[in-house]
């Protein structure tokens, strides 16, 4: 195999787009035949599987809940993601425990909450090489283990004196695929699966990290509605307004949702070809919600809440449904006990499979009310590299936000509005802000909130409705407030014990400095 740690992988590992229309049929799971290692393999441990799962973990980068098939999503078409729900069990109310992808992806990879790692909470930072990985550990423990395609970050992870990136050794095949419109050859993620596959030592248990790149902007304008999405399906969130710009936008994101779901579907062929499938602990998760205005970098119901479905097997009896609310750490809890390894410190999740196997209708984590979310720092978008420092509680119907700095942009200063993904939607909002039809759209993403936020999310799932002035509500958000502050608190978390400041000198990993980000 290829080792290719470090470098920015954003491109590589995406096949062209009309590649994936003509090969994969808009979702079909038939990507690339199967491909050899270069390499040889590693020599086999001592360690038996002796009944311990494999692990594949595969991270979506930036899908929201509300659009695979398997949540109703009319627009998308998810047949793989819908398989892994069907044949196990479906999470309702899954959040990443941030809204954007480095300290949710630190928080999976080592269990603990965004707040309990340090520089691991900003986005471009690091993550302190002392907080163990479970790919680390079951490595340790035996697994065979590597990871393909976008593993921890963006940040990097060498500033914390780390060896490798904390997904793993990353493992990359000698096969690119070569995109037909651009003629650049880039590598195979599905490939890279099949080659690990093939390189594990027989009786070994594997660990698998499949980082896909979507559906994570940059997308073609207009690829949705030239693959034969229909603008007319689409179901518009009504935090954006409806204009055709949008719908179009939406599509495109579809596109890519599909193009993900078919990188699913050959991972799952190629367990099922190596007769691996039902011995393996299936996680398909996103680290974080919709990458357009007012729902990514906010912690909002569209910017944490995502699709989670948890696959293994007979283990996992099929069709079970979950509705208490569970975060990234659970995951975690999950695949540690699940490899009956003991991870080197107490987690912040809990494992889930006991509340799986548990008689239907029962409760998964039956002690389970609430979890608390939370942002810092996203892009250098602010003068002195400051963030915008949210937490939140969710619980089973209400969503209660706390934001610090109320007197900062939400979304960076005006000069770009940095924590909004450049796509059509965004610059629409901004060229037509002085539109009475977009003003409100644009001042919902783009404008300052007030200090506290509070939401009935089973009526207003958009949270478009602030409750926090009502006096009858005064009770219920003391009580979210209170429960979050002292989950926070006993987490020792930097920012409710009065040390937000230390969140704000964590340094800029990458080197790059404000000026410099925003001349690019």
């Amino acid at each position: 195999m290829n080792g290719i740690g470090g470098r920015d992988r954003r491109r590589e590992g995406t096949m062209d787009r009309r590649a994936f229309l003509r090969r994969a049929a808009l979702g079909a799971a038939a990507l690339a035949a199967p491909r050899a290692a270069t390499a040889e393999p590693p020599p086999a441990s001592a360690a038996s599987a002796a009944g311990r799962p494999n692990v594949l973990v595969f991270v979506a980068d930036d899908l929201s809940w509300a659009h695979t098939g398997f949540a109703g999503g009319p627009f998308v078409r998810t047949p793989n993601f819908d398989r892994v729900a069907r044949e196990g069990a479906y999470f309702e109310n899954a959040f990443s425990s941030a809204p954007i992808c480095t300290p949710t992806r630190g928080s999976l990879l080592t269990g603990l909450s965004p707040w309990q790692l340090e520089d691991g909470m900003q986005l471009l930072g690091t993550l302190p090489a002392r907080f163990e990985t479970y790919p680390a550990a079951l490595e340790q423990a035996g697994y065979f283990a590597g990871f393909t395609g976008k593993g921890w970050g963006p940040g990097n992870w060498r500033a914390s004196g780390r060896t490798a990136d904390p997904a793993g050794t990353p493992f990359y095949s000698e096969v690119l695929a070569e995109a037909p419109t651009t003629g650049m050859r880039k590598n195979d993620l599905p490939g890279n699966f099949r080659a690990f596959l093939e390189a594990r030592p027989a009786g070994r248990p594997f660990c698998f990290w499949y980082g896909s790149f979507e559906p994570h902007v940059p997308y073609e304008a207009g690829s949705g509605i030239r693959a034969g999405l229909r603008p007319e399906t689409v179901v518009v969130p009504p935090f954006l307004p409806d204009t055709p710009e949008v719908r179009s936008d939406l599509l495109d994101y579809a596109l890519e949702i599909q193009y993900l779901d078919a990188q699913l579907g050959a991972c799952l062929d190629a367990l099922e070809k190596a007769g691996e499938l039902d011995r393996t602990l299936i996680v398909v998760v996103g680290d974080n919600g919709l990458p357009f205005p007012a729902a990514k970098h906010t912690c909002y119901e569209y910017g944490v809440h995502v699709p989670l479905a948890l696959r293994w097997g007979a283990r996992i009896p099929a069709g079970r449904r979950v509705t208490e609310p569970v975060s990234t750490p659970d995951l975690t809890a999950t695949i540690y006990a699940a490899a009956g390894v003991t991870p080197a410190r107490p987690l912040a999740g809990a494992d889930l499979v006991p509340g799986l196997v548990a008689p239907r209708g029962g409760r998964c984590l039956p002690d389970r009310e609430f979890v608390v979310l939370a942002h810092e720092r996203g892009n250098l978008c602010r003068e002195g590299d400051v963030g915008y420092p949210i937490r939140a509680i969710r619980g089973a119907r209400h969503l209660y936000i706390r934001n610090y700095a109320p007197d900062r942009w939400p979304c960076g200063d005006p000069d770009q509005y940095g924590d909004v993904d450049p796509i059509p939607t965004k610059q629409l909002l901004i060229d037509r802000r002085d539109d009475p039809a977009i003003r409100p759209f644009f001042e919902r993403a783009m404008g300052k909130r007030p200090v506290e936020e509070l939401y009935d999310v089973v009526d207003d799932p958009a949270c478009l409705k602030n409750l926090a002035g009502d006096p009858a509500r005064r009770a219920l958000m003391d009580a979210l407030r209170e429960k979050m502050e002292s989950r926070l608190k006993a987490d020792g978390d930097w920012r409710v014990l009065g040390e937000g400041d230390r969140y704000e000198r964590i340094p800029v990993a990458t080197g790059r400095r404000p000026a410099e980000k925003r001349n690019e």
